[in-house]
């Protein structure tokens, strides 16, 4: 097994510490740093990463990864190696900001360039740094803000590895979705690593249903590859919805939601009222097709248009051993 190194700092087997990564500096002079923790086991085996705050107000994914730390999740490696990154987009995060002060999104600006923009900074320093170091890797995210996300694991249908992955996590909600250009698990399938997206909850808004489910996932995917000896938790089968679809609002008004996230829907059913402040008019907003829903809009007030349930349809059902 060879030493990883990062920022100059060698790692061997069986040794374990932190690394903070320049990340530039804040007007004010302030120095930012991505604190980057890295565990090895003295016995081989992949490297996986764990990564939180791609996007700065996604704090459930933050808190998820963070949680490894202080519990100490990867203490005790029986093989291989796991990187972890809490918060990447600190620039983000101190604005309660998705983007970089600029606006521009981290997660569409891979592989980067040191020249150019902040974001692409940010995604060059990953590029650089920390993807060849890795054989996979999961990203945690949550839903916009205002839009709540049932906890899900996404792949890329295109790419078998990736898919292969998201069934070691044995978890029981898989949805497939293309890679986006510039994205991190774009750049990531380019170099033949397999990267995977948990999504779970809303922005700014700390959820422990959503932060549970996360940290299991984490368990059950190092244990797949016997990285850990924690018994895992794991679903009997998994159902993977290969097509999405936003219904979105049909007229502005206050909202009273019927259906959440999580649910299954009939076409027909009854899934939201939306009318004016005035008494003058209400809609029923009802489901276009049999469903399940993977997310749902929060906002109490809705413009014609808004996204307000993302439904998955077209099942596969697999039964794990």
């Amino acid at each position: 097994m060879d030493n990883i190194t990062i920022q100059g700092q060698d790692f061997p087997p069986g040794s374990s510490g932190m690394v903070r990564i320049n990340a530039g500096r804040l007007p004010s002079g302030n120095r930012i740093s991505i604190f980057t923790y890295i565990f090895r086991s003295k016995n081989p085996g992949p490297t996986a990463l764990i990564l939180g705050g791609m996007h700065g107000d996604e704090i459930n994914g933050v808190e998820i990864v963070s949680r490894t730390i202080s519990d100490n999740f990867f203490g005790n490696l029986t093989s291989g190696s796991v990187i972890v990154i809490p918060l990447l987009n600190i620039f983000g995060f101190i604005n309660y900001s998705r983007d970089v002060p600029d606006g521009k999104d981290v997660n569409r600006s891979f592989p980067g360039n040191m020249n150019g923009s902040l974001a692409s900074r940010v995604a060059r320093m990953i590029t650089k740094k920390i993807l060849p170091l890795i054989d996979f890797g999961i990203d945690f995210h949550t839903g916009a803000k205002d839009h709540w996300n049932y906890p899900q694991i996404r792949y890329s249908p295109k790419f078998l590895p990736s898919k292969e992955l998201a069934l070691k996590c044995k978890y029981e909600l898989l949805v497939e979705k293309s890679v986006l250009s510039k994205s991190f698990r774009k750049i990531a399938k380019d170099y033949k690593k397999p990267i995977i997206i948990f999504e779970g909850g809303e922005a700014l808004r700390l959820d422990p249903f959503v932060i549970d489910k996360g940290l299991k996932i984490i368990k059950n995917l190092l244990s797949s590859y016997s990285m850990i000896s924690n018994v895992p938790i794991q679903a009997q089968k998994c159902k993977i919805y290969q097509k999405t679809v936003w219904q979105r609002a049909p007229d502005s008004g206050i909202c009273s939601y019927h259906r959440i996230s999580g649910e299954y829907v009939k076409k027909g059913e009854l899934l939201a009222l939306i009318h004016d402040p005035f008494a003058q008019r209400e809609i029923k907003m009802l489901a276009t097709r049999d469903a399940f829903i993977l997310g749902h809009n929060n906002a109490s007030v809705v413009n014609s248009g808004d996204g307000m349930f993302h439904l998955a349809y077209e099942e596969e059902i697999i039964q794990y051993a």
